[in-house]
């Protein structure tokens, strides 16, 4: 797949809220013994909403790529009305305001709605690399993704989510041996120890989703 068209683009997303319906339980499983046990809920409700979201908002973008993501970003908080859910809604917001003025999504542009989406989690949660969040994921997701366009400009869409994707789970191993400082993660400590933090998974499975979709 070489480019992604305006009128594709709530069909790339689709494939994300596809995927977070199936991984639903798991990711609540997973959220159970760290945290409040919603995240599967959050995840699937918010993303399988965006599409719809995005299809709304279309005629007024007038085929505007950054407009559409930002407006149903906006729309999208107000549904998942939680921590996750607006740290996802700042996320596409953000990485929609990296695409503004863009018809059509290449290799470059998704570096940069990855780089704005991770931008968008930092912004909004306050949190740094290292503190066992979903920012664990997504942001050696972004940064491989802008290494890959610097290193070859006209990467393709496949080349660029496959190095994010990589780095992604590679980032989802590395939060086992981090020390959570947010949440109730924090208070059970050492109950974290070896366990992949559901946050950065959630991020690897965002991620995961647009691969699904750009390489079918």
């Amino acid at each position: 797949m070489d480019k992604i068209s305006f009128e594709q683009i709530p069909d790339l997303f689709d494939s994300v809220g596809l995927l977070f319906t199936e991984k639903k339980d798991e990711l609540c499983e997973m959220d159970a013994k760290l945290g409040d046990g919603d995240l599967g809920l959050t995840m699937s409700k918010g993303y399988s909403s965006l599409p719809g979201l995005m299809r709304e908002e279309a005629a007024g973008a007038g085929g505007d790529i950054g407009k559409m993501l930002m407006k149903a970003g906006m729309k999208m908080s107000s549904l998942v009305p939680s921590t996750m859910g607006f740290l996802m809604s700042t996320g596409v917001m953000e990485g929609g305001k990296a695409l503004k003025g863009r018809t059509e999504l290449d290799g470059a542009g998704l570096a940069d709605y990855l780089t704005g989406f991770a931008a968008g989690i930092q912004k909004r949660g306050k949190c740094e690399a290292g503190q066992r969040t979903i920012y664990d994921a997504v942001l050696p997701a972004a940064q491989a993704a802008a290494r890959t366009v610097a290193e070859k400009p006209a990467a393709s869409l496949n080349e660029v989510i496959s190095a994010a994707l990589e780095a992604a789970r590679t980032g989802v191993e590395a939060t086992k041996d981090m020390v959570p400082v947010f949440g109730k993660a924090a208070v059970h400590a050492a109950a974290c120890a070896g366990v992949p933090d559901q946050g950065a998974t959630a991020g690897y499975y965002k991620i995961l989703g647009l691969a699904n979709y750009i390489c079918r």
